[in-house]
């Protein structure tokens, strides 16, 4: 019977030796949050005090209704402002979205100016500056105006030569004059050259020489 007591007492002890333990924590706990409650309000008037004085040399006057009214306001317009954060999320979930995206563009981007470069694009393109140096330099203000007023009737002119008869005929033509012996031309005599007017190609030649500067004479 002692026994059981005894092991009840020595339990008891061990329960009261626990609570005080957990009593002199609290209680240091207590004595710690004090400490650091105090500090900040020391820390805080030395803010307040200095921020005054700030305010003060700089002649700004603090009106409470003022400050009332942004709080207000600031409190209406929390809505407002979990939409401009969530936008703010939803265009960061975006832009990490496409950053993959963009980098294989900007890598496509870059192998083409390598195959531009490979190729002479750039090389080109420099060189024809040299074309467009000339052209300023060898035409005044007014040849340029002239230009503008007749590009209409030039580009008509080229879109009338880029024909296919028309091409085709320039073409006979370079083709005949490059086989054609230019060094050592035959002379013709009058009785040749009225021989020479009596065969079908040169009938032919002035019929069509003839009918030319008709129809351009027509047109004037």
């Amino acid at each position: 019977m002692d026994n059981s007591i005894q092991i009840q007492i020595n339990e008891l002890n061990q329960k009261m030796d626990i609570l005080l333990g957990y009593v002199s924590k609290q209680h240091l706990n207590s004595e710690l949050v004090e400490d650091l409650i105090a500090d900040a309000s020391i820390i805080g008037k030395d803010v307040y005090d200095s921020t005054v004085e700030v305010l003060d040399k700089s002649g700004i006057e603090i009106d409470t209704n003022e400050i009332q009214e942004l709080g207000v306001s600031l409190l209406r317009n929390v809505k407002n402002f979990n939409n401009v954060i969530s936008l703010f999320e939803s265009a960061n979930d975006f832009v990490k979205d496409a950053a993959p995206i963009a980098n294989e563009v900007i890598i496509d981007f870059q192998k083409k100016l390598g195959e531009f470069e490979d190729k002479g694009y750039f090389e080109f393109f420099a060189a024809a500056t040299k074309i467009l140096d000339n052209i300023v330099t060898h035409f005044s203000k007014e040849d340029v105006i002239m230009l503008a007023d007749n590009v209409v009737l030039m580009l008509e002119t080229v879109k009338g030569i880029t024909q296919p008869d028309m091409l085709k005929s320039i073409d006979n033509a370079i083709r005949i004059y490059g086989s054609m012996e230019t060094e050592n031309i035959q002379e013709y005599s009058v009785w040749r050259l009225m021989r020479e007017m009596n065969t079908p190609e040169m009938k032919r030649g002035l019929g069509f020489m003839v009918t030319f500067l008709k129809n351009l004479s027509a047109k004037q």
